[in-house]
């Protein structure tokens, strides 16, 4: 385990030479792709969203691929398409932009929901089907979205349906003036990202998704999970609450973030963490509560303060 958190602490520290000031968003990131989940990043433009996720691709030696969403681009430039061969009389497969280790679909929201609906399969079995042929991604592999929060002129919500595939939704925020006055200055010659080196290797990202399958979560902890997600199903300002698959993702959210912690058993304060990143996307508010400023995160806060927390022993 030792080994496997240095890798993890070296990956975080060399992204944040081109990121300052978001360990959390980093980590979080980082959280994801050890859970082989897929991350969406919402926030304004400038802030750093493809930064992260080029830096995060650059630090663990993968392969990249960057799709950018608009309203002209197909299925198939994303999943790729078959060709006839007049050679050998043979349709052969033409791989798309989705067969890479990292992907990052900017401004994912752009595109149509015909377009959107092309990731579905390859997000949640990790691969694709072109013509009744399936064809696997390469390992590791994560796709991390952006989108702007605050454009609504040409673009297509994401359906229920898809956000329910992401992992995680976060946010990077605007940096602290302190923060942007250093970012200035690292930014003055050149952008670091150029001179960024790998610090990690595609196959130690696969040993260590591995490995915090052993982290022990006690009966209490899963009941813990349950009583969190059925929650949001009950609650008076949520029209649709998180699924089983909410239940899952938190489940490995809080065995990764324990690992990274360096401990081999999950405590209750490691699920509380990952709630909002986990659940927040996978819930659907009524229209009261967001015409009275309420959010998913404050929602997720007050079901967390009405559920009994369990009392866990730590000796496993």
């Amino acid at each position: 385990m030792e080994n496997s958190v240095k890798v993890l602490n070296s990956i975080v520290e060399n992204v944040e030479k081109v990121i300052v000031g978001k360990r959390k968003s980093v980590e979080l990131a980082l959280i994801s792709l050890i859970c082989n989940g897929h991350v969406l990043i919402e926030d304004v433009p400038g802030v750093g969203k493809t930064s992260l996720i080029s830096s995060l691709s650059r630090s663990i030696s993968a392969s990249f691929k960057r799709i950018q969403f608009t309203p002209d681009i197909l299925p198939s430039d994303i999943t790729g398409f078959s060709m006839y061969n007049q050679k050998t009389g043979d349709f052969e497969y033409r791989p798309g932009a989705v067969m890479s280790q990292i992907i990052l679909a900017d401004e994912i929201n752009r595109t149509s929901p015909k377009t959107q609906a092309s990731l579905l399969e390859v997000m949640e079995e990790n691969q694709v089907t072109v013509d009744g042929v399936t064809h696997k991604v390469p390992k590791p592999f994560m796709v991390l979205a952006t989108q702007n929060p605050i454009e609504y002129l040409g673009t297509f919500p994401l359906p229920e349906a898809q956000l329910d595939r992401f992992f995680m939704k976060i946010s990077i925020g605007y940096p602290t003036p302190g923060e942007e006055s250093y970012i200035l200055n690292r930014f003055r010659q050149s952008n670091p990202i150029e001179t960024l080196e790998s610090v990690a290797t595609g196959e130690q990202i696969i040993k260590i998704q591995e490995e915090i399958k052993e982290v022990h979560v006690d009966k209490t902890l899963n009941d813990y999970i349950v009583d969190i997600v059925s929650s949001t199903r009950k609650h008076n300002d949520i029209i649709l609450g998180s699924s089983p698959r909410g239940s899952i993702a938190l489940f490995k959210a809080a065995q990764a973030w324990a690992f990274y912690n360096k401990r081999n058993f999950v405590m209750p304060e490691d699920i509380k963490y990952m709630v909002v990143p986990v659940l927040s996307h996978r819930i659907v508010l009524k229209q009261e509560a967001k015409l009275k400023k309420i959010n998913a995160a404050d929602i997720l806060d007050s079901i967390l303060d009405k559920i009994k927390v369990p009392v866990v022993d730590s000796n496993v």
